[in-house]
Order: C-alpha cells, then structure tokens, then sequence
C-alpha cells in the first residue's frame, strides 16, 4: 500500500533572502515543448553557486568546497519559453558538515518547482567531510529561511 502523498506548503518568494532572476530559453525545452526537468537543477545550482562563491559572503572557507549530496525537487507546475523566472533561496538546516537549501523558481507570482538541496563541505585535499566553521555558521545566519519549507 502506497502512503498518502505530503501536501507541500504554497511557498512565498518573500520567505528566500537570495532572489535572482533569469530568462527561461529556447534551449530549456524538451519535445513537449515545457521547461525539461533536468534544467531545473541548473536554475537551482546557480542560486547556490552564486551565493557560495561570492567571496564577500565568507560561505567558504580556504581549502574547502561544497559537494550537493541530496536534491529533492517538486515540480508543480509547467514552464514555457518565451518567459522570465524568478528563483529564491534561503538555508533551511545547518548540519555538522551539511547544508540544506530550500529553494523555488517562479514564473509570473507562480510557484512552478521547489526543491531542497543538501550540500557538504569538503576538504580539498582529502575530500573528506569537514565541519562547518563557527564563522561560517554565522555568516549562513543572514541567509536562513524566513517562513515554511515549500518541499
């Protein structure tokens, strides 16, 4: 028997301190002529990759890197191109190595997909885990989440 299936909160781009915005492109089709799935996780990849890069935001610590062990995406919508999109992120959880991010694409006020991603820093050398610095826990403080999980 199957379980019932978890009704997701409606998210609120509000909720997400990162907002970027993004032009959907020809390229992001599939046959069925909407966004294909894959392109998501790139749509979300940049929100994390911007954020953790920026090296005003001190989110890495020299010699380490962040690896995505987790990407649970729920897709609630179609996309179509020509469009604009809206994509939001905020952290949900910091772990002892790990962060999980919460993050959504909109299109015109829409939720269209909601995924939480779950990252681990790593050592750069030995690419082991490694936990997550005091300094680097209180600079992800700016970035939490303001409201309810969308995932």
């Amino acid at each position: 028997m199957n379980a019932p299936a978890r009704v997701a909160s409606t998210p609120r781009l509000d909720n997400y301190p990162l907002r970027l915005k993004d032009n959907v492109r020809f390229a992001d089709l599939d046959v069925n002529g909407h966004v294909n799935n894959a392109v998501y996780a790139s749509y979300f990849e940049t929100g994390r990759v911007i954020l953790v890069r920026d090296t005003a935001n001190g989110l890495t610590p020299p010699g380490a890197s962040w690896v995505l062990v987790r990407l649970d995406t729920h897709f609630r919508a179609e996309l179509h191109w020509p469009g604009t999109i809206e994509t939001g992120l905020g952290v949900l959880r910091l772990g002892r190595t790990s962060v999980t991010f919460d993050q959504v694409v909109f299109s015109e006020g829409r939720c269209i997909a909601s995924t939480q991603a779950t990252t681990v820093l790593v050592d750069t050398r030995t690419r082991k885990p490694t936990p997550l610095p005091p300094t680097t826990i209180e600079r992800f403080q700016q970035w939490m989440l303001r409201g309810e999980s969308a995932v």
